[in-house]
C-alpha cells in the first residue's frame, strides 16, 4: 500500500541556492494578482498548518501561493543558512520570479507580517495590497507568550502549554491537535533550525524583525490589519501602532480571539480578506 500523502508537502520550486516547498492553488484571473500567504514562526509550523482553512476557500476565486519559508516546514535547510529578514525577503522575491509573478497581494501572519512589511518596503512595486495579521514588524518588549513560543523545547506537555497561549478558546486545544503539532516539531531538522533562529536573549529577534517607523509611514499600499483582542503572543498594541503609522490602513479586531485569527474565526477571516482584495480587482 502507498503511504498516505502529507498535505503539507506540495510543489518544489528552486529559489536561489535551495528549493522552496510551495502550495500553488487556484487559477489566475484578469485583474487579480495572486495572493501570497506567509506563515508565522511557531514550532513545527508550515504554510499548510498555518493556512489550511483559508487556502482552499480563497483558491476558489483566486490564485494563491503559500511557501514554507527557509528554516520552516518542508523547504530545504541548507547548511550554514542565515535566518535573517534579508534572506527571507530574497526567498520571496526569488519565488515570485520563478513563478512569473510580477505583483501579489500579500497576507502575513505574525512573523509573516514582519516579512510582508519588509517586502512591501524593499520592493513596493511587487505588492498590490497588504494584510497583516497579529503582526510583528514594529519594536516592542517581547511578551511572555512570544518568549515561550520561540523558546519551545520539544515535549508534548510543552506543546499543550503553547496551544493554550495561541488560542483563546480551549475548544481548539485538543489532545489530538497537541499530538499532531508536537510530532511536527520533532521531524528531522525542524527543531534544529527552529532553535537556531531565536536563541536567548530573544528581544533582539523582535528588534531584528522591525522595520523603521519612517519606512512604515511611507508605505503607499492599502493595508488591512487584523488582530485577536485576547492575543497573548503579539499584543493588540502592535496593530494599533501599525494602523496609526500606515496611512492607507483599516483595522479589524476580533473579540474572543487569540493569535490564530485565521483558525479561530476562519469563515469571518476569509470573507474579510476576500472583500478587501476584491476592492482592488480590475482597478
Amino acid at each position: 500500500m502507498n503511504a498516505p500523502h502529507n498535505p503539507e508537502v506540495a510543489r518544489s520550486v528552486r529559489t536561489g541556492s535551495f528549493h522552496t516547498n510551495v502550495h500553488d492553488l487556484g487559477e489566475s484571473r484578469p485583474g487579480q494578482p495572486p495572493v501570497l500567504f506567509i506563515h508565522g514562526s511557531g514550532p513545527g509550523v508550515s504554510a499548510w498548518a498555518n493556512w489550511r482553512l483559508a487556502l482552499p476557500v480563497i483558491a476558489q476565486d483566486r490564485h494563491v501561493i503559500a511557501p514554507d519559508m527557509v528554516g520552516f516546514g518542508y523547504t530545504d535547510r541548507p547548511a550554514g543558512q542565515a535566518y535573517t529578514m534579508d534572506a527571507w525577503v530574497q526567498q520571496v522575491l526569488d519565488l515570485m520570479d520563478a513563478l512569473g509573478v510580477e505583483q501579489a497581494d500579500v497576507v502575513g501572519n505574525s512573523f509573516g507580517g514582519a516579512l510582508s512589511l519588509a517586502l512591501a518596503i524593499r520592493a513596493p512595486q511587487r505588492v498590490r495590497r497588504l494584510v497583516l495579521m497579529g503582526s510583528v514588524g514594529v519594536s516592542f518588549p517581547i511578551t511572555p507568550g512570544l518568549d515561550a513560543v520561540w523558546g519551545y523545547e520539544p515535549s508534548l506537555d510543552n506543546m499543550k502549554r503553547l496551544l493554550d497561549i495561541f488560542a483563546h478558546s480551549r475548544a481548539l486545544v485538543t489532545d489530538e491537535l497537541a499530538q499532531l503539532r508536537y510530532e511536527a516539531s520533532i521531524r528531522p531538522g525542524f527543531q534544529a533550525s527552529f532553535a537556531a533562529m531565536f536563541p536567548a536573549p530573544r528581544q533582539r529577534w523582535v528588534d531584528a524583525m522591525a522595520s523603521p517607523e519612517a519606512a512604515i509611514r511611507a508605505l503607499p499600499h492599502e493595508t488591512l490589519i487584523v488582530h485577536g483582542r485576547e492575543d497573548k503572543v503579539i499584543a493588540l498594541q502592535n496593530s494599533l501602532r501599525l494602523s496609526e503609522w500606515i496611512a492607507h490602513s483599516q483595522l479589524h479586531v476580533f473579540g474572543h480571539c487569540g493569535h490564530w485569527t485565521q483558525i479561530e474565526h476562519a469563515d469571518r477571516f476569509v470573507r474579510l480578506v476576500g472583500d478587501f482584495l476584491a476592492e482592488a480587482d480590475g482597478a
